[in-house]
């Protein structure tokens, strides 16, 4: 089949790559010129597992719009419907709540159905991004001509982990205004995965995919509350905890998100959580669950922030780690920066370094005075990056530790949130 990308960013790339290794031809558009410079070059700016597998040898055709219609049977639209950065996750949130931006996604179905209605065939069009129940049809569908035929189909993946995700769903969600089209593309999907097919109303895919990341933020939220109390309690530890809830997966559904650390981030978590929080408000419903649980996250990382406080007198404030998880290099709504915003408007300095996303380690750690005998430090554990095992951490230095991670360092303190049994 012929399958066209209006988008080629972080989400339109990794998907038209795992598309095109099941043997279909691939098309796309951006409007970004540094974009398309990378996919010519085969290279990226961002980590994704098997990128390095399928990009050197892709060939994606780069095109016009007017040229992609032509020579697409299904076009997916994977435009970006961002928070205002006030909202993304890594500062504490304003009281008023607001929805996503919707402006890149219409401007780009304004361009991709003028070009369609102008090549005067019918097309499948399938929007893959992230919109409040009602927006499709309120204020996507008024904007496309009569030759433009809409489905819903938002993705459940994750940054870093797309290809997989994509080729390798739990189920396709599919949200249908046109039932033939909805038919080409469950043909389509039956070359890509078994997975199970559910076709709804555009309005339930719209709030299932919403809904979906909302409750993984709500294990989140529970899990590290947990955590918070394990940090409290004596001879508790948040593991052995979560590790018996786990296994209840009749009741609990699945042991994924169920482990203390860090809160939600990424590009979806705390922004769909203000956005139902939002939605929420706007409804009137009788009670703002969505609201509760971006408040644990802030609540929580303000309490992490004394903590660093309580072990920084006379030390230099690091957090190793800016990434929202360290399959990326991605920092999107990173609860690490939030931590890191917190504690510079109580007033501390704040050193932080992160391996994908800095310089490398010998420069930073002598700007950064890690090891001038003279200073004494204490590090915050922000991403569970895999390097920071073998970190090479100053002596005396106090390391606090969210994930429980590191072990035995040679003469410094190790505080392992949520686990009151095995104190350094």
């Amino acid at each position: 089949m012929k399958v066209g990308f209006l988008g080629l960013g972080k989400l339109g790339l990794p998907v038209s790559l795992a598309v095109e290794s099941k043997g279909h031809e691939v098309f796309g558009y951006d409007i970004s010129q540094q974009t398309i410079d990378d996919i010519k070059n085969k290279k990226i700016r961002y980590r994704e597992e098997w990128v390095d597998t399928y990009l050197p040898k892709t060939k994606l055709k780069i095109l016009s719009i007017d040229e992609l219609v032509k020579s697409s049977e299904i076009i997916f639209v994977p435009i970006q419907t961002p928070h205002d950065p006030l909202y993304e996750g890594i500062t504490k949130i304003p009281k008023k709540r607001i929805d996503f931006d919707y402006s890149f996604l219409k401007s780009g179905l304004k361009d991709l159905s003028a070009a369609i209605e102008k090549n005067k065939e019918d097309k499948v069009v399938i929007i893959i991004s992230t919109v409040l129940p009602g927006t499709i049809r309120n204020e996507i569908k008024p904007l496309l001509g009569s030759h433009t035929k809409l489905c819903y189909n938002p993705f459940f993946i994750a940054m870093g982990s797309t290809i997989r995700d994509f080729l390798y769903p739990e189920f396709i969600l599919f949200g249908v205004d046109n039932e033939k089209a909805s038919e080409k593309a469950q043909n389509f999907y039956k070359t890509i995965c078994d997975s199970p097919f559910y076709k709804t109303t555009i309005e339930n895919a719209e709030l299932i995919k919403v809904s979906y990341n909302t409750m993984i933020s709500t294990k989140i939220s529970f899990v590290n509350t947990i955590m918070e109390a394990c940090h409290h309690l004596p001879n508790t530890n948040v593991d052995d905890v979560t590790n018996a809830l786990k296994m209840a997966n009749r009741r609990l559904i699945s042991d994924a998100y169920m482990s203390g650390g860090m809160g939600d981030g990424g590009g979806c978590h705390p922004r769909d959580n203000i956005a139902l929080s939002h939605l929420s408000q706007k409804l009137g419903l009788s009670y703002d669950w969505f609201e509760g649980i971006m408040m644990q996250r802030e609540k929580q990382s303000e309490w992490l922030a004394d903590l660093v406080i309580k072990n920084s007198e006379n030390r230099q404030i690091n957090i190793l780690g800016k990434t929202f998880k360290p399959e990326t290099n991605l920092m999107l709504g990173s609860p690490s920066l939030l931590l890191e915003n917190i504690l510079k408007e109580k007033g501390y300095k704040v050193y932080s370094w992160d391996p994908f996303v800095d310089e490398d380690f010998s420069e930073i750690s002598k700007k950064f005075n890690w090891y001038n005998n003279q200073k004494k430090h204490t590090f915050f554990i922000g991403t569970k990056h895999a390097d920071f095992v073998n970190f090479k951490f100053p002596k005396d230095s106090i390391i606090i530790d969210p994930f429980r991670f590191i072990y035995n360092v040679k003469d410094c303190k190790i505080i392992r949130i949520g686990d009151s049994i095995n104190k350094n």
